[in-house]
């Protein structure tokens, strides 16, 4: 790779995994784009050593040539005003994010050289040991040893508020680290991450859930593909042998929580990306999410669902009225959604340790957190 000047083996080396994954701090990423494309951490910013042409045109030198003729044409690759800008990058990184710390691949020697620019440049700035490989083999590990602690699921139908009552407690919400609300018509307007970062992301808050020390790791109950981001498998079955809380709420009180996170919240996220297209975003995305049902619902059902649908839209459209959404909503959660819930609950035949409300079930919780 790169060097022109002599390693300096004082500089800050850190291996605090753990706390790194939990608290999540400012990370200098040095890999490649296309590395970093694949999976990164949270908080991590991507300010490359070498670009991706770069990265390999230097792994086909080291291959063929050997590690010297790699370095030299890493010279050649980045030097003058190219190395100066990205050295300034980091450097206005560092100053930003004092916390921070910087790692590449393998903590080997991309990484080493940044931090040796850096000190060069005035700026000492702690170094990932063993870099991203040491951190994501971190996270794996945490997620493993979760899979042996105690587990309760959080169940309930469709809109009952399961969200909302793991966000009071203790709790990892998986939907969030997926960003992706997990059924049909789950998807958000941002992205979901890459896998890699779903599960960096989930091994995080398992530390800072472990960190409280529960009687019960407690999630919500998922399927093993949220959107498209699957839970480790290893966890997953851990999740299927757990036993349940049930969440129940009247039909009402679940209309209305859909219609706040469905046509509420996702038209005012559609309107402050997208400005006076925002509606059709919106819009767009429901139909599609009813098209993916389709199948599932029957032809019959289908187009009373979709034909109500369009109808709420219009009239939401022209008077901002979004009353006639609660027809549709009710229809399918008593026609499609309920059906399918009680059918995968009998099925599946867990234990089931409590069952009530929000209110009962969130009681019940920090009884058991002061029995401990």
């Amino acid at each position: 790779m790169l060097a022109d000047t002599a390693m300096d083996s004082d500089l800050p080396l850190v291996a605090n995994y753990h706390q790194i994954l939990s608290q999540q701090p400012p990370l200098l990423d040095l890999r490649a784009p296309v590395e970093f494309s694949r999976g990164a951490f949270a908080g991590s910013v991507n300010l490359p050593l070498m670009s991706d042409n770069e990265r390999v045109a230097v792994g086909t030198c080291y291959k063929q040539q050997g590690q010297q003729a790699a370095i030299a044409l890493g010279h050649q690759l980045v030097q003058g005003d190219l190395k100066a800008s990205r050295i300034n990058a980091w450097r206005n990184f560092a100053l930003a994010q004092p916390e921070g710390m910087l790692y590449c691949a393998r903590g080997g020697l991309r990484s080493q050289i940044a931090q040796q620019w850096l000190a060069d440049a005035g700026v000492v700035y702690p170094r990932v040991k063993g870099g991203f490989k040491a951190l994501r083999q971190a996270a794996v590990a945490v997620i493993e040893h979760a899979a042996t602690l105690p587990m309760l699921l959080l169940a309930g139908p469709t809109g009952s508020g399961k969200t909302r009552l793991l966000q009071q407690l203790h709790a990892v919400d998986l939907e969030a680290l997926a960003n992706h609300r997990g059924s049909a018509f789950g998807r958000k307007l941002a992205a979901q991450p890459a896998q890699i970062r779903f599960e960096n992301d989930l091994a995080g808050a398992l530390l800072r859930v472990q960190a409280i020390k529960p009687a019960y790791l407690l999630l919500e109950d998922e399927s093993l593909l949220i959107g498209q981001r699957n839970i480790p498998h290893v966890f997953f079955h851990a999740m299927q042998q757990s036993p349940l809380l049930l969440l129940d709420e009247p039909l009402h009180t679940r209309i209305e929580v859909i219609l706040q996170d469905y046509i509420v919240d996702l038209l005012s996220e559609a309107m402050s990306l997208h400005g006076e297209q925002g509606f059709n975003q919106f819009s767009t995305m429901l139909q599609q999410a009813m098209a993916r049902i389709r199948k599932r619902l029957g032809g019959a059902l289908y187009a009373e669902l979709n034909a109500r649908l369009t109808e709420a839209l219009t009239e939401q459209q022209r008077s901002g009225d979004i009353n006639l959404h609660r027809q549709w909503i009710a229809r399918l959660l008593t026609d499609y959604y309920d059906p399918m819930y009680q059918y995968q609950l009998k099925k599946r035949g867990l234990p089931i340790l409590m069952r009530g409300s929000a209110s009962e079930l969130s009681l019940w919780w920090q009884q058991q957190t002061a029995v401990r």
